[in-house]
């Protein structure tokens, strides 16, 4: 389905900030937007609502689909979601916030989070990502693992089935790494650039499979990635050497097809669940990262990603205004099919300024972007909002 709209402008939320909350829809109008990105499968997360009249705070212990988990669809599924619960208690959260929106005039893309649940991975810890020297990263069901696959496909189906949605934004398609913030997070400030790339090799049975089946031995793999640890531990934390300095430009090469393979596979059965689930073709959007070797809920694209005329727009995260964020919006504009829109995420929560702020919307513009996708609607107060509608005004300005 193609773009629609010149210069499609969005913001996200959760179905709780709707929910409850007569003057959200209000706001999202005030805000001149074409569309909301309404989460419809998520991570647990513990967020604010400052402008909701019934609750400051949410809490959501687990990875969930805010949906009915219909037994006829998950019968038998060796990896299912619970249903997510919202603070009034709706039934169907997402499907009622998205009618809500959608009766106002707005489209709606269900915001579906797929290969990141602790709760999943720590009921199945084999299934779970591994890094180079046996640790487990139980919020990463790695999609190398059919069963991670089926899951999401089945997810992200049951996710758009009956709501009223024309479009997704999918979000942690692909490999999630070694940085992610967990209760009581003590890693800040670890892991440097290459460090980071390094402990977010996935080296599960099925990813040592795919290197051998492509003519590398697995457990000189796992040596050079241990050797690349301990050297970068010694090293300055700010290193940014590639993984091809550290462990050799064919073993890299091998490492990174394989993920890029189980990536591309993901994405391939979850557009064909998508597709039977719909009635009609939905606009879809992929999270991503203009890196290769990135991993997370923004996985960097592979080049049959960047070439996939069934993606729409490409979603890449904008938060930090600068050189590097202009270079990688541009680069991916440079990459991706001509048909398909660079979408430019940006947040206005941690205190950016209104001028700074659009100075950085008109950067990523002028860099390429075809779509602002902005976060967050429920997260942010008053002020938030005011740097919602400066950015806003500012991206219809140079429309």
């Amino acid at each position: 389905m193609p773009p629609t709209g010149a210069g499609r402008l969005l913001a996200h939320a959760y179905p709780w900030d709707v929910l409850g909350d007569d003057a959200f829809v209000e706001r999202a109008l005030a805000l001149g937007l074409d569309a909301v990105a309404l989460a419809a499968a998520y991570h647990s997360t513990r967020a604010v609502t400052p402008l909701h009249p019934a609750h400051q705070l949410v809490e959501a212990p687990h990875a969930a689909l805010y949906r009915p988990v219909r037994e006829e669809a998950w019968a038998g599924a060796p990896l299912r979601p619970v249903a997510g619960r919202v603070p009034d208690g709706t039934a169907d959260a997402f499907a009622q916030a998205a009618g809500r929106l959608r009766a106002a005039g707005l489209e709606v893309d269900a915001w579906t989070v797929l290969a990141h649940s602790t709760r999943l991975g720590t009921l199945h810890p084999h299934l779970a990502v591994v890094n180079c020297f046996g640790d487990r990263y139980s919020y990463a069901p790695c999609p190398s693992a059919a069963q991670v696959r089926d899951h999401c496909a089945r997810l992200a189906a049951e996710a758009v089935r009956g709501a009223p949605v024309t479009g997704v934004s999918l979000e942690a398609l692909g490999t999630m790494g070694v940085t992610h913030n967990a209760a009581h997070e003590k890693t800040a400030g670890a892991f440097g650039p290459a460090l980071e790339r390094v402990l977010s090799v996935c080296c599960c049975p099925r990813c040592r499979q795919g290197w051998a089946q492509r003519g590398a031995d697995p457990e000189e793999v796992v040596a050079a990635l241990r050797r690349a640890v301990r050297e970068l531990r010694g090293a300055d934390p700010a290193d940014a050497r590639e993984v091809a300095e550290l462990l050799g430009e064919r073993t890299a090469a091998t490492v990174l097809a394989v993920r890029h393979a189980a990536a591309d596979a993901l994405r391939a059965q979850v557009l064909a669940a998508l597709a039977q689930a719909a009635p009609a073709p939905l606009r879809v959007a992929v999270h991503t990262a203009a890196d290769p070797w990135a991993t997370g809920a923004n996985p960097g694209a592979s080049p049959a990603a960047l070439a996939d005329p069934a993606l729409d727009v490409l979603v890449l995260q904008a938060w930090t205004p600068g050189a590097g964020t202009r270079a990688a919006v541009s680069s991916v504009r440079a990459a991706a099919r001509a048909g398909a829109r660079v979408g430019a995420y940006v947040t206005v929560l941690g205190g950016p300024g209104e001028r700074e702020l659009a100075a950085h919307v008109a950067d990523v513009r002028a860099a390429g972007a075809g779509e602002l996708h902005l976060y967050h609607l429920g997260l942010a107060d008053r002020r938030g909002h005011e740097l919602l509608a400066a950015a806003a005004r500012t991206w219809r300005a140079g429309a």
